[in-house]
């Protein structure tokens, strides 16, 4: 809760401070010198004026959050151009005829942000190679967190992707938290429900829960509670775990409650009764307790929730604030892998530039 207070006061500063430089900015353009002539605080009002009208726009055509992404994505780039410009006149020693570094900070931020668009609503498949001694034969794991329904899809789009991840034959599929979110209405959350139903893997599709998935406003909201979503998944066949454990195909699968709970049980606790010949996997949601899932000798451990990072540059912030051990990708401690994915949807910001959207499929030999 820190990190995001601290998060936002951030944004805010950012964004207030972002505003008034980028108002100075757009005053340099020479349509707006021309219609102000030598009265400053008419370049000021009309420069302001064209910053609001834009942000407005986006907003309507987008959200609150995503324009202010959009604004604080432009600040970026008329800042790195300012300064390159800024040191490429101190060398020539005369002014530039045109506002290059505005145009280029336009056309910059404009392609950064449909690239941005790009990797976020476009899925790609990752692959994953792992080997282990605890069973004979191949493993085909398919896995993916993060889907937010109805965010860049909705439950016909959702089952489009389930489609996709049935043609690579998978043997199992995970999904680790946040398969739906408060922007998910009823109607389409059974809809994607149902396109589990229909994968019929050798090992079914489990399931748990992340920090999105029970409402932070309650079922009045979007229509559904967290019991009826716990329902309709048990109902098309999918294994629901909350710090719970079940055996399957020499596996034995753990399914932890969200680290926000209060009552999370001890990773320790978890593995207490597993057998040391059997393959142990874990859905984690957050890839926060790496050292004691290792110490717990689980063989891999699956993770979303980070989004691969969502944005550049604060791509890292989580680990910089040791909120999260990892934010995108492998990394093995001591006997155990771990796995987080970038996620196959999002959550309200509409571009990823530190990422891209993805599903995982994980060959186990």
């Amino acid at each position: 809760m820190t990190m995001w207070l601290i998060i936002l006061v951030a944004v805010l500063a950012a964004f207030v401070a972002g505003t008034v430089y980028l108002t100075v900015a757009v005053g340099r353009f020479g349509l707006i010198k021309k219609l102000s002539g030598d009265r400053k605080w008419l370049k000021g009002l009309l420069s302001f004026g064209i910053i609001a009208i834009v942000f407005t726009g986006m907003v309507f055509l987008t959200s609150v959050v995503n324009a202010i992404i959009i604004l604080l994505s432009t600040l970026m780039f008329f800042l790195i151009y300012g300064l390159v410009f800024r040191i490429i006149r101190a060398v020539r020693k005369k002014d530039f005829t045109c506002n290059w570094a505005g145009r280029l900070a336009l056309v910059t931020s404009a392609v950064y942000l449909c690239a941005g668009y790009y990797l976020c609503f476009h899925i790609w498949q990752k692959n994953y190679h792992l080997t282990t001694d605890k069973f004979d034969g191949k493993l085909r794991i398919a896995m993916f967190a993060d889907s937010h329904l109805c965010t860049t899809f909705d439950g016909d789009g959702f089952a489009e992707q389930m489609e996709r991840i049935k043609e690579q034959s998978p043997d199992i599929l995970f999904i680790a938290g946040d398969f739906v979110d408060d922007s998910t209405d009823r109607e389409n959350m059974i809809k994607a429900c149902a396109a589990l139903g229909d994968t019929e893997l050798k090992y079914g599709v489990w399931y748990c829960y992340g920090n999105h998935d029970k409402s932070y406003y309650g079922s009045e909201r979007r229509g559904f509670s967290k019991d009826d979503l716990e329902a309709e998944l048990e109902k098309n066949g999918v294994h629901v775990l909350e710090d719970e454990s079940l055996t399957v195909g020499g596996m034995t699968i753990i399914g932890r409650k969200d680290s926000a709970e209060s009552d999370r049980a001890e990773m320790s606790e978890l593995m207490k009764d597993v057998s040391p010949d059997s393959y142990t996997i874990v859905l984690d949601h957050e890839p926060n307790d790496y050292d004691n899932e290792a110490a717990a000798n689980a063989d891999l451990v699956l993770s979303g929730h980070t989004h691969g990072g969502q944005l550049f540059p604060v791509t890292y912030v989580g680990e910089w604030f040791r909120i999260n051990d990892a934010t995108y990708g492998y990394e093995r401690r001591k006997n155990t892998d771990f796995i987080v994915t970038s996620g196959i949807s999002d959550w309200e910001i509409l571009f990823k530039t530190g990422t891209k959207s993805e599903y995982v499929i994980i060959d186990i030999n």
